[in-house]
């Protein structure tokens, strides 16, 4: 690989910076429509590899770009090999360009972390993990003991890619993980709730109306009004169906993590656990969660979910979260009755998340996936969200 290469994680510092960033994209159209870099400061543009097989016979490779595009610009391919072939062609002609080291697959490898305001999260310090490629969110949840030197975390929904992360993460931040918990069956990636527990000693958790779904492996399971001790910490259980049964949000201080209940903004798709047969009923049991379930939640509460729209806009704070308030005041799910919501939020769903019912499958322990092919499985968007809103 040439040196001419930007590492995927300062394309991210520079995209969380604002800073303009131009994106040359050479895998097929298909792949790009699917799952592509994006962001508000990014140009974009698609021309595919093989184009610049020819170019590099005849020449002309940068006559393939548009006029006055962005420079430095980034070459983009699945893995970063036909990409840096075509930055340094891209060089020879007077372009400044450069590889995207790993491609997309390195891209999915980024992981940031944030620590969510203290104000918000009462005595415990709750980080927020990001993977951008995706849109998932993951959290650590460390509180301390009173008269104790020694501290206790809890994970919630990690992906089995991160598991040593956040298993040396509570270690350096003088803490044993004593939980590891998922707020439902998810389908759009691979759980690290057991990989976690086996690398930490966790208790893994779920809700019993998870577990019901026909989980394989030994859990802890909670139900609504239950309380998981963390240090001084009390993380409150609440059910909240509707994107799936069994899922339950999780309260730490004033900050409710919803899982994918709700999005910050946005609410989650009614149709991963039974199909199109199902999703009208789940929708109105969505509906009646975020209406109903939800009223014993102030709107100063701080929403942090499980997922977030890759290259949306972060809190001020840099955390993906939004008072409950504000989406109450934003979000369509609280104005409109429950049979427009239904249709509003059927009306116009994204596809499934790739490969979701292995995933899902997986997750339950009914199957079975090597660390690498868990990671091939969930390439790509979550596509957890319903479009509607």
């Amino acid at each position: 690989m040439s040196e001419e290469a930007i590492t995927p994680e300062e394309l991210q510092r520079r995209l969380d910076a604002g800073e303009p960033v131009t994106i040359l994209d050479t895998r097929n159209r298909d792949e790009v429509e699917a799952w592509a870099i994006d962001g508000p400061s990014v140009e974009r543009h698609h021309v595919p590899y093989t184009r610049f097989l020819s170019a590099k016979v005849t020449g002309g490779a940068a006559d393939l770009l548009p006029a006055g595009v962005g420079e430095p610009v980034i070459a983009v391919c699945p893995r970063g090999e036909a990409s840096d072939e075509v930055a340094e062609l891209l060089r020879t002609e007077g372009v400044d360009a450069v590889n995207l080291a790993g491609g997309m697959e390195g891209w999915a490898r980024v992981y940031t972390a944030r620590e969510l305001p203290p104000e918000a999260t009462g005595e415990a310090t709750v980080v927020q993990y990001r993977r951008p490629s995706s849109g998932c969110l993951a959290y650590l949840v460390v509180s301390g003991a009173s008269g104790d030197d020694g501290k206790a975390a809890a994970v919630v929904d990690p992906l089995r890619a991160f598991a040593d992360r956040y298993a040396a993460d509570a270690r350096e931040r003088g803490a044993e993980l004593v939980y590891a918990v998922d707020t439902h069956v998810h389908a759009d990636h691979v759980s690290g709730v057991r990989e976690v527990a086996e690398l930490a000693g966790a208790t893994p958790v779920m809700s019993a109306g998870a577990a019901d779904r026909g989980v394989t492996f030994d859990v802890e399971t909670v139900a609504d009004g239950d309380t998981l001790r963390v240090g001084d910490a009390a993380i409150g259980v609440h059910e909240t169906p509707g994107h799936t049964t069994g899922m339950v949000s999780l309260r730490v201080g004033d900050t409710l993590l919803t899982g994918d209940t709700l999005f910050a903004p946005g609410v989650p798709r009614p149709d991963l656990q039974e199909g199109d047969a199902g999703a009208a009923e789940y929708a109105r049991e969505l509906h009646r969660t975020l209406t109903e379930r939800f009223e014993r939640f102030e709107d100063a509460v701080l929403v942090a979910p499980g997922h977030f729209t890759p290259g949306g806009s972060s809190a001020g704070d840099g955390t993906y979260t939004a008072r409950l308030g504000d989406l109450r005041g934003s979000l369509s799910v609280f104005s409109l009755d429950r049979e427009a919501f239904v249709e509003r939020v059927l009306a116009d769903m994204p596809p499934r998340p790739a490969n979701f019912e292995t995933i899902i499958a997986t997750n339950l322990g009914r199957e079975t996936l090597s660390e690498d092919d868990a990671f091939e499985a969930e390439l790509g968007p979550n596509n957890c969200a319903a479009a509607a809103d």
